[in-house]
């Protein structure tokens, strides 16, 4: 096992009714923000909860975040903020929106020239806002960590940034807020979270039993949770166990010690950027891909993989590999999400030459060994798992 250093600071409240908390844990001499994205929030009634739990509260809001939140609209925010003498903010829905409050947050107590450059690209802070949040979509986990994606419309590019200043003071889980979601939101949400924990999990082999384990259970949960909540939309337990499944998956507890990849999330940030598909939904099309290019890496890993978790044990190594990883792109579908560029209207060839050229021209190699580069991130995304 590596070396760690473990923190997180974040108040997690789950449960039914836990919103009636935000009185108490919002401080009354601070004037809040509430920011939220397309106003689904006010359909659903978790809107009139916050409402009704802060009219103690001097309350300013800022609406329209995007799924994929942009400069642009974060530092909008930024202004809104800073013409309130606002001092407190509270995020209102699913990962995006929380990732846009990190970034705004920074933003508001550090008056960069180009906030973009300094808080994205060099992750030059350390100090940030207070803010909390209301989880409505269990899919990131940015309710339980310090980190965040934003775009930059502009120029075209979606970016990580991870700063323990941008942890939430406090996060609330109401798995009721969900019932109201789409199945489609569900699917990307189970996707995003599994991707998530296979990220820290199939990687090298260090000896970490106790990392492993959990892991293990958390895919065997969403595997189990993700396709009972699809059918049983209205199931309280299901809705319950999902929540937290995807909050697990990224709070820290299963990466700490071990290597981790993130290739598939680079990837996928790109395929997002140039094409507009779903964050998950191009996580499921390069997955596949990755995995079979990088079997010999990761083959201690996916073989443990196949058998703790789909069970597979029979045949050659390599039958073995290639079984797991129609099992898993199988499991993607039957939650509704497909692996294949074409259900997506997009042409393989393009997308592999530019989403390649992408990393290319930045010099830039990833994945947990550093050895995933543009040349083979063409090969990746034009491997057979992720056309047919």
């Amino acid at each position: 096992m590596n070396n760690f250093t473990f923190y997180n600071p974040t108040k997690i409240l789950f449960g039914k009714e836990t919103i009636s908390n935000l009185s108490s844990l919002v401080p009354s001499n601070k004037k809040v923000i509430i920011i939220y994205g397309g106003g689904s929030i006010k359909s659903n009634g978790v809107y009139e909860q916050v409402i009704n739990n802060l009219k103690n509260h001097d309350v300013v809001e800022f609406a329209g975040i995007e799924s994929n939140p942009t400069l642009q609209t974060c530092m909008k925010a930024v202004d809104v903020i800073k013409s309130n003498n606002v001092s407190f903010i509270l995020a209102v829905g699913g990962g995006s929106v929380i990732d846009a409050v990190k970034f705004i947050a920074a933003a508001a107590v550090n008056n960069y020239d180009d906030p973009w450059q300094s808080i994205v690209i060099e992750n030059n802070f350390n100090n940030a806002m207070e803010y909390g949040s209301v989880l409505t979509l269990p899919a990131t986990g940015s309710e339980m960590n310090c980190s965040a994606v934003i775009s930059n419309s502009e120029l075209g590019e979606k970016m990580a940034f991870s700063n323990s200043s941008v942890y939430p003071k406090f996060s609330i889980l109401d798995p009721s807020t969900t019932f109201s979601l789409p199945s489609s939101q569900v699917a990307n949400g189970v996707v995003d979270a599994y991707v998530h924990v296979l990220e820290q999990y199939l990687t090298t082999d260090i000896n970490t039993p106790v990392q492993d384990r959990w892991a293990e259970g958390l895919l065997l949960t969403l595997i189990d949770q993700g396709r009972y909540v699809i059918d049983n939309p209205n199931d309280y337990e299901g809705r319950a166990n999902l929540m937290w499944a995807a909050t697990s998956a990224l709070n820290g507890y299963i990466g700490v010690g071990v290597d981790q990849d993130w290739s598939t999330h680079m990837i996928g940030h790109e395929i997002t950027a140039a094409y507009g598909v779903d964050h998950a939904r191009s996580l499921a099309i390069v997955l596949p891909g990755l995995l079979s290019i990088q079997r010999k890496q990761k083959e201690k890993k996916l073989l443990q993989y196949a058998k703790r978790v789909w069970g597979v044990t029979q045949g050659d190594k390599n039958v073995i590999i290639d079984e797991v990883i129609t099992r898993t792109t199988l499991f993607f579908q039957s939650v509704g999400i497909s692996s294949r560029f074409v259900d997506y209207d997009i042409n393989p060839e393009e997308a592999a030459e530019k989403i390649g050229n992408i990393f290319i021209e930045r010099g830039q190699l990833f994945g947990e060994n550093r050895d995933i580069s543009g040349e083979l991130v063409k090969k990746i995304l034009l491997n057979r798992q992720c056309l047919y």
